[in-house]
């Protein structure tokens, strides 16, 4: 079979994305994985027993990080199913010159045939079936390709911290790449998660021609004034935290060896953070912050250095460069900072600003009281390293030095432990904050060892000394400062029906979903047509139950305008004429708030 620049291999090489006009979605090149594709013509075939017995094993295959596989559309697959008859309940054709699938083609998995980008929203096993590398390679080799199709490689990305898994990343990530002399001209490219900084700066000298003897460095842009400096290469973009359309902004050395960012540093404003990732982990935080400020002939100059610490046990540390064009305030009031939205993180933002503005919880990690009640060996807990995150987000949001922090490395953090929070998609913030307090307990246990306890029924003793039983058996198991603010008891009744027994329990809870009160009341607006041809409609706004009737809306306006009810005709008038008569008995749900509804005075009564 032909093969994509002469070269062939079962395993698959680098993943990294192709050109940079083309939307998410993007092929990836088969020259740089070095695997069979692009118009490949079809080779010897094996019978249809051989293929079956050779390709089923090969599609039972569990995801390996770092694996290559391809996409291959659904049609054309269910196609080849039946010719080799892949399914034992469909035997009857196999072999049959009309049911003879032809080379693979992927043509409908493109919203755009010539630049062959994937449509959005495919679905797996629906739009399209996944297949490890040696299970594409035999299928080239047997069918080939459409002329001018590249493969559709994609590489196998881990997710979570214990709990791990592992997904092929069908869509890319698109990165925003910019010259730091021209940074309103952003072009982009697209990356897998699994791929390093490295070849992001690799991309970036190719598209903007940079020498590799020329020294660059990589500033990821999270607000529209701050920037990062990516230092680590061999880190992940996924360790990275960079997120779907996020800027890159490159930085060439100058001549004389000084950078462009520092000499536009010296004549503004600047805040200065150092960031270095270790391999072992993307999170970090920042143990103290050091302020200065200066005033030289009106001006001020305000600098700010982060010195960053480890985590503990499993923890990292972060060295980066980042800085702040705006001039801002040398000092601020202590809490009121904001947080900057991330990519769809404001269910995250409003979680930490509830919990920053308790004070109790504030205090605590602003005195330092939790680095002694960390429990790194609890193993519901997570090495206290949420807790070290989440310490040095408060002392950074409390320290009168930022009107607004970027809490990036809390939610890499987050994300470590709670995969469904790590990407950028919308969130509910009652289950960030659920978890959130549960870490936060567990990593703050007071009890090192939990003692097994038997529950006891109340047994006719009185509500108080159940309820003083109960809790303090629950604090023989569970004790940190999260059960001092937050935790209280349940109290659950439950009566046998059959023998009368009542059973009174008392259960720990920590937060309560409640629902949001429903309004019990609406106004509405209505126009008055008096009987009296020389008085004007008049328009009144009235106040009404939600789920009253009409007979309550007559009442109402009856007390403003001192006409009898009796005396009223309620219509809908629509496109000028009269829609509706309605009947006293009729619920007001059916008057919708755009509802022109006139309220006819009439001498007689009805």
């Amino acid at each position: 079979p032909a093969q994509c620049c002469s070269a062939r291999a079962a395993g698959g090489g680098r993943l990294s994305a192709v050109g940079n006009s083309r939307a998410h979605g993007t092929i990836m090149a088969a020259a740089e994985t070095g695997l069979e594709g692009v118009g490949a013509s079809a080779g010897p075939r094996p019978d249809a027993a051989t293929q079956r017995a050779e390709l089923l094993p090969l599609l039972g295959v569990a995801l390996r990080p770092g694996e290559s596989w391809f996409l291959i559309d659904s049609r054309w697959f269910k196609q080849w199913k039946k010719y080799v008859g892949f399914d034992s309940w469909d035997l009857y054709n196999v072999g049959e010159p009309n049911l003879y699938p032809g080379p693979i083609d992927n043509s409908g998995l493109f919203a755009d045939s010539e630049a062959q980008t994937l449509k959005e929203h495919l679905i797996d096993e629906l739009d399209y079936v996944l297949v490890p590398t040696e299970a594409w390679n035999k299928l080239v080799n047997w069918y080939g390709c459409i002329e001018g199709q590249q493969p559709i490689v994609r590489k196998v990305v881990e997710y979570g911290m214990f709990v791990k898994h592992c997904k092929v990343e069908v869509y890319l990530l698109e990165l925003k790449l910019c010259q730091n002399s021209d940074p309103a001209n952003l072009v982009s490219s697209y990356f897998s998660k699994a791929d390093t900084v490295a070849a992001i700066e690799k991309e970036t000298r190719k598209l903007f021609n940079i020498p590799a003897d020329k020294e660059i460095r990589l500033w990821s842009r999270y607000m529209s004034n701050t920037y990062e400096q990516l230092s680590k290469l061999d880190s992940t973009i996924q360790d990275a935290g960079l997120y779907q359309g996020q800027v890159m902004l490159v930085e060439v050395k100058n001549e004389d060896g000084t950078w462009p960012r520092q000499s536009s540093l010296a004549k503004s404003s600047t805040a200065t953070r150092s960031l270095t990732t270790s391999s072992k982990s993307p999170a970090s935080s920042c143990s103290s912050i050091v302020a200065s400020s200066t005033m030289t002939n009106g001006d001020s100059n305000n600098s700010y250095g982060l010195t960053c610490s480890s985590l503990g046990k499993g923890g990292s540390s972060f060295s980066c460069n980042s800085f702040n064009n705006r001039e801002s305030p040398p000092q601020t009031q202590p809490g009121l900072c904001g947080l900057s939205n991330l990519g769809n993180t404001c269910f995250m933002n409003s979680a930490l600003q509830c919990l920053s503005n308790t004070p109790p919880l504030t205090d605590y990690f602003l005195e330092d009281k939790y680095e002694a009640e960390i429990n790194q060996d609890n193993p519901l807990g997570m090495r206290g390293e949420i807790a070290e995150a989440y310490a040095e987000l408060i002392k950074q949001m409390w320290s009168g030095r930022h009107s607004h922090v970027a809490p990036r490395m809390f939610k890499t953090q987050v994300g470590r432990f709670a995969p469904q929070f790590s990407g950028y998609q919308q969130q509910d913030s009652q289950e960030l904050l659920a978890f959130l307090l549960d870490g936060l307990h567990e990593d703050l246990n007071r009890v090192k060892k939990k003692p097994y306890l038997e529950l006891k029924d109340a047994n006719g003793r009185p509500d108080v000394v159940v309820a003083k039983e109960a809790w303090e058996n629950h604090q023989l198991r569970n004790d940190s400062i999260i059960v001092d603010i937050f935790h209280g008891l349940f109290k659950s009744t439950l009566v046998c029906p059959k023998c009368s027994k009542v059973s009174v329990t008392f259960d720990p809870f920590c937060y309560l979903t409640l629902p949001l009160p429903l309004k019990k009341d609406r106004p509405m607006d209505v126009f008055l047509v008096f009987a009296d041809p020389q008085r004007r409609p008049t328009q009144y706004r009235v106040v009404v139950p939600m789920m009253g009737a009409v007979s309550d809306l007559c009442d109402a306006l009856s007390k403003l305008s001192s006409i009898p009810v009796e005396n009223m005709m309620v219509t809908d008038v629509y496109n000028h004429r009269f829609h509706k008569i309605f009947q006293m008995d009729e619920g007001l749900s059916h008057i919708m708030p755009k509802d022109n509804i006139f309220v006819s005075h009439d001498v007689q009564p009805h």
